[in-house]
């Protein structure tokens, strides 16, 4: 008797030109672009620094809000299987709390939630290398999980190096760049469209979409296919 081959999901991997740029958000708006287009995708954030006890164990509120927006109920301990609670790097909030951020622990998870989702959604810490432990950076785990990427570039000082940066590292680690979002952080940011044109001339991928930081609850409306 024949053993079923395993289901394989689509996924991405949002990653940022840096911390605080918008991914949760992005990420939040991309599952509720999936859900319209009838899309089962589940959520993942590996590895979070930053988090609040909650009934005895602790919770990460990008993780949550995470959680909340996916198309696939899943447990917090599956989409975020290493967290930690000081809102510091990740390699230095692991070793504070003596902990470790485990690949092959991640790479379970992972498989876990492709077990009922069409498509994994998978959002990065901080920039894309930052490290994660001695020898392993937020882009090896990209590599680890064999997705492709999509750049979220918050529009503010120094965003065109930063992204121009973060794409040739990508291409650097040997994934696609599927493209990019313009996240406008600065309502009064001078010359904002000359910087996303320069980025967008520049980088090799596509602009999928400019949006601007709303309030929480308050997401931009997507609509392209990944």
């Amino acid at each position: 008797m024949k053993t079923a081959p395993m289901k394989t999901a689509r996924g991405i991997f949002v990653t940022g030109t840096d911390t605080e740029v918008g991914k949760t958000f992005v990420s939040c708006a991309l599952l509720a672009m999936l859900k319209r287009q009838g899309v089962k995708a589940a959520a993942m954030k590996p590895v979070a620094s930053g988090a609040e006890e909650v009934d005895g164990r602790w919770c990460n509120d990008d993780a949550r809000r995470l959680q909340a927006a996916a198309g696939v109920d899943a447990d917090l301990s599956l989409i975020n299987p290493c967290v930690f609670p000081e809102p510091v790097a990740p390699h230095i909030a692991a070793a504070r709390a003596g902990a470790g951020i485990d690949f092959a622990r991640i790479r379970q998870c992972f498989s876990r939630l492709e077990e009922d989702a069409d498509f994994v959604l998978v959002e990065g810490v901080g920039g894309w290398l930052v490290p994660l432990n001695e020898r392993q950076s937020v882009a090896d785990l990209a590599r680890e999980l064999d997705l492709p990427v999509l750049l979220v570039v918050g529009m503010r000082l120094g965003c065109i190096n930063h992204a121009l940066l973060t794409a040739q590292a990508i291409a650097q680690a040997g994934l696609k760049l599927r493209g990019w979002v313009a996240n406008r952080l600065q309502g009064d940011y001078p010359v904002v469209e000359d910087n996303i044109e320069a980025i967008a001339q520049r980088i090799g991928a596509p602009l999928l979409a400019s949006v601007a930081r709303h309030e929480r609850g308050s997401l931009p409306r997507l609509d392209f296919p990944l």
